[in-house]
């Protein structure tokens, strides 16, 4: 198998060996690592990953400024394309700033960072992130943000419903988005973005301390939606 994933890394940036680790589990194959400040991507990429953490230091918006960084041009182009992105939690927020994906990340309800397992439900089964988990499946992912708050107008949020573009929602009160959405994908759903940690939760035997293995299956449907195509 010849996957190749590139992990790119911002300022601020806490999460992206963790990504990088995490597609290596799966995979058996090493990451590529991308600089914000590179102009272009490595060629023939199969998924671009936007990791966690606090871009420069979240200022003006969460991912506002990492969504003007000169490699976020490479990586809308190559969105454009139909290569997947998967954004997660800062990553999520720089896809939003982007306009690679609908809605915002505001701050949380309650005004708290919140660092803690949540219960999700799995929103679509059908989408190359989230082939691998069951339809009505409850899943268990650490999350860790201050600016997860997900919104949209009610236009938008009706439209995500109707095409089946919710692929994660919070099964229990978590940081106050609407309609508890957790994750959405782009249009032609090769664009994902959540505010939980797959990558925080990839250890085989579900071992608590590290976060569990529900989030090795998105991982794994990467893999499998790559080896089929």
């Amino acid at each position: 198998m010849s996957f190749r994933a590139a992990v790119v890394t911002f300022p601020g940036s806490n999460c992206d060996r963790d990504m990088a680790v995490g597609l290596e589990a799966v995979s058996g194959i090493s990451a590529l690592r991308v600089w914000h400040g590179d102009a272009e991507l490595p060629d023939r990429l199969d998924l671009i990953a936007l990791p966690g953490g606090f871009s420069y230091g979240d200022y003006l918006r969460s991912g506002a400024m990492a969504a003007t960084s000169p490699i976020m041009r490479a990586v809308v182009a190559a969105a454009e394309r139909g290569v997947p992105v998967l954004g997660v939690c800062n990553g999520f927020q720089v896809l939003t700033e982007a306009r690679l994906l609908p809605g915002a990340l505001l701050r949380n309800a309650g005004q708290r960072f919140i660092c803690r397992t949540v219960t999700l439900a799995i929103g679509n089964t059908n989408s190359l992130f989230t082939n691998s988990y069951a339809e009505g499946e409850t899943i268990r992912l650490p999350v860790a943000h201050h600016d997860g708050n997900y919104y949209a107008d009610a236009d938008t949020l009706d439209r995500l419903e109707g095409e089946g573009r919710v692929a994660f929602r919070y099964a229990e009160s978590c940081n106050g988005s609407a309609r508890d959405i957790a994750g959405v994908l782009s249009a032609n759903g090769r664009v994902l973005g959540l505010m939980p940690h797959p990558e925080r939760a990839i250890e085989p035997g579900a071992v608590p301390a590290l976060g569990g293995a529900d989030g090795r299956r998105l991982l794994e449907s990467i893999l499998a939606s790559f080896a089929s195509a």
